[in-house]
């Protein structure tokens, strides 16, 4: 089983994965509408959370912020998961990582929040903000691929 540091290449398709390169191949557009329909979902819900913990321009954006981080420690669990599995379903990645976690995390919102501080004049606010969604994803995403990683080993050698 590969370890959380090694490169797992697209997360919509793993070309590694000997399943995945036949659903490409076999039905591209199975691929496509999976990712669709996944966005779909994930969109709705971070239209709902934003929606639910609205903010002004100069203030931090704390509903982006979070559903971005999440987002990001989910897509390092996933990953880690489906590596623990084989890859899983080959729609699983389609689905679940560009679809609903990719349509669920927003970095096109996260650049207009920064903008929009940037115009209300609040620089300390955006630069903080630019700051910690760029850390804290990369954390996040590496704190959920090596945590899920280490429970799944723990779990498996019982």
């Amino acid at each position: 089983m590969p370890e959380p540091s090694e490169s797992r290449g697209d997360p919509d398709v793993d070309l590694r994965v000997p399943a995945d390169r036949r659903e490409l191949t076999a039905r591209p557009a199975t691929i496509l509408a999976t990712i669709a329909a996944g966005g779909v979902l994930g969109a709705l819900a971070r239209a709902g959370l934003q929606h639910v913990a609205p903010h002004s321009p100069t203030s931090f954006p704390w509903a982006t912020f979070g559903i971005n981080l999440s987002g990001c420690l989910l897509i390092g669990v996933l990953m880690a998961v489906l590596t623990h599995r084989g890859g899983g379903h080959p729609l699983a990645r389609p689905f679940l990582g560009v679809g609903v976690l990719g349509g669920f995390t927003t970095f096109s919102a996260y650049t207009v929040d920064i903008q929009q501080a940037l115009v209300a004049g609040a620089p300390g606010t955006a630069l903080a903000y630019l700051a910690a969604t760029l850390l804290g994803a990369l954390v996040a995403v590496g704190l959920g691929d090596a945590g899920t990683a280490a429970l799944l080993r723990r779990r498996a050698a019982r």
